[in-house]
C-alpha cells in the first residue's frame, strides 16, 4: 500500500475516500459482453500465458482461440511467484520465463491477436511486474497495442489508487476479483472499483480444471449483481461445454484457463482452436 492509499485526500481516487473513476464508456469489454448478451449467450473468456511454449506459439494459440469461439482473451503474464495459479499454469509460465519471455512480448502479442481476430484482449497479471516496468508506461503501451484492460489477482482496490488514475487516463478496464468468502461490504467496494466486468472466483484455492463447478458461484454472481457489478464473469474450474452452459445461465461470461493450457501443452495451437469450438458449442 502506498501513502496515497493510506492518507485521506492524497489521491484522486481511493477506497479510503470512497471515490472511484466513472464507468468506462468506451469499454471494449463491456461492448463485447453486451454483444454476447444480445446474441443470447454468455461471453467465452479464454486464458493463455504469453511466451508458452514460445512467444510465436502462444500468439498462434491465442489467435486460434479467438477465431474459434473466444470473445475475450486473457493473456497471462508469466511471473516467478504465481500464488493463485495451479500446477499446469505454473509449469507453463515457468517454462515461458526460462525460454526468455519479456514483458514487452505482451504488447507484440496484443497487436498481432487483435489484428487477426475480433476477440477483445485483456491481461491477467500479478502487480509486481507492472510496478517494475512502470504502471503508466505499461498502460500506455498496452492501450496503444489494442489492449482493453487488466485482471489483477493480487492488487486489491484498497491499494489501487495509482492504477485507478492510470487506467482512466488510457481508457483501460479494471477487473478485480471477488471470492465466495467476500463480505457484502467488500462486494460493493469491488463492484464500484471495477469496470468491464468483475472476475468471480467460483472455488477456494488455485486454478485448475475440475469435473464440476462449485454451486456457490451462482450465489456469488447474484450478490455481485445486487452490489452493482458492471458484469460478472465466472472462472476457476471450467473445463467442459456443460460448465459453460451451466454458468452461462446466470453469469455474463465464463472463463476457461487450465483446460486450454493443457490442450496447448499436449497438441499445440490447433488443439486450442478445437477445444474453443467445443466450449463455444460450435460442434
Amino acid at each position: 500500500m502506498t501513502y496515497q492509499d493510506a492518507i485521506s485526500g492524497a489521491a484522486k481516487y481511493s477506497v479510503l475516500n470512497k471515490s472511484f473513476p466513472a464507468p468506462n464508456t468506451d469499454s471494449k469489454l463491456a461492448a463485447k459482453i453486451a454483444q454476447c448478451k444480445a446474441e443470447g449467450r454468455p461471453a467465452l473468456v479464454g486464458y493463455l500465458p504469453v511466451g508458452y511454449p514460445s512467444v510465436e506459439e502462444s500468439i498462434a494459440a491465442a489467435i486460434e482461440l479467438g477465431k474459434n469461439g473466444a470473445d475475450i482473451i486473457e493473456l497471462g503474464i508469466p511471473y516467478s511467484d504465481p500464488v493463485m495459479d495451479g500446477p499446469v499454469i505454473q509449469k507453463a509460465t515457468e517454462e515461458a520465463i526460462e525460454n526468455g519471455f519479456r514483458l514487452t512480448d505482451t504488447f507484440r502479442a496484443t497487436r498481432e491477436i487483435t489484428a487477426a481476430c475480433d476477440a477483445v484482449v485483456t491481461v491477467m497479471t500479478y502487480w509486481n511486474p507492472i510496478l517494475r516496468f512502470g504502471v503508466d508506461e505499461f498502460a500506455r503501451e498496452f492501450s496503444e497495442a489494442g489492449g482493453s484492460g487488466l485482471i489483477t489477482p493480487d492488487l486489491v482496490p484498497n491499494e489501487a489508487s495509482e492504477w485507478f488514475e492510470v487506467s482512466e487516463k488510457y481508457g483501460l478496464d479494471r477487473i478485480f476479483l471477488a471470492a465466495i468468502s467476500s463480505s457484502t461490504e467488500r462486494l460493493h467496494m469491488i463492484s464500484e472499483a471495477s469496470s468491464g466486468f468483475v472476475y468471480a472466483v467460483s472455488v477456494m484455492g488455485v486454478t485448475g480444471a475440475r469435473s464440476s463447478v462449485n454451486n456457490a458461484a451462482h450465489s456469488l454472481v447474484e450478490n455481485l449483481r445486487s452490489a452493482g457489478a458492471p458484469n460478472v464473469c465466472v472462472g476457476l474450474g471450467v473445463s467442459k461445454r456443460e460448465h459453460v452452459e451451466e454458468i452461462g445461465a446466470y453469469a455474463d461470461g465464463v472463463i476457461v484457463g487450465t483446460a486450454l493450457v493443457k490442450a496447448l501443452q499436449s497438441d499445440g495451437p490447433e488443439a486450442v482452436g478445437q477445444l474453443a469450438r467445443e466450449l463455444a458449442g460450435r460442434q
